[in-house]
């Protein structure tokens, strides 16, 4: 019972700062700004970037639930607060004030955070690891498409 209520409230944080995010980036994909940038090949069309991050937003949900009820360490609390935060500031940063430099610096220390998740907890989690993975194969994409943008545009 612990385990799903925890489920739950990251399922609700974590949802709440994909819908911060699309509030701050101002319609940033529809934008004529957006469009008329030089994009990556590879590129997602933009259904791609719901489904994804509905993905990694669950499978993320349930890792931090599984982490937090066997380890609850301010270590843990710090990088899921750093996460959100460099989550949500992203959109505004990159669709909102077009600054694509340092969209790439922020999504760079987000893959890191990520990146840390995986590679810390490993071996409390074990096979359960895996639910981050969703997240961290999305970052780098994502990584690679803001560097594509800054580097051809």
């Amino acid at each position: 019972m612990r385990l799903l209520k925890l489920i739950l409230i990251f399922l609700v944080i974590n949802f709440g700062a994909l819908a911060i995010g699309t509030l701050l980036m101002a319609n940033g994909p529809q934008t004529a700004w957006y469009i008329s940038l030089n994009k990556a090949p590879w590129t997602p069309p933009g259904w791609v970037f719901g489904a994804a991050w509905t993905t990694i937003m669950v499978c993320f949900s349930i890792y931090m639930a599984l982490l937090s009820s066997i380890l609850s360490t301010p270590k843990v609390i710090g990088l899921f607060s750093i996460q959100f935060v460099l989550n949500v500031i992203w959109n505004y940063i990159f669709f909102n004030q077009h600054l694509i430099g340092l969209g790439l610096l922020c999504i760079l220390l987000l893959t890191t955070v990520v990146s840390i998740f995986l590679y810390d907890f490993r071996n409390i989690l074990k096979l359960k690891t895996l639910l981050i993975l969703p997240y961290f194969i999305w970052l780098c994409i994502a990584t690679s498409l803001n560097m594509y943008i800054l580097i051809h545009n």
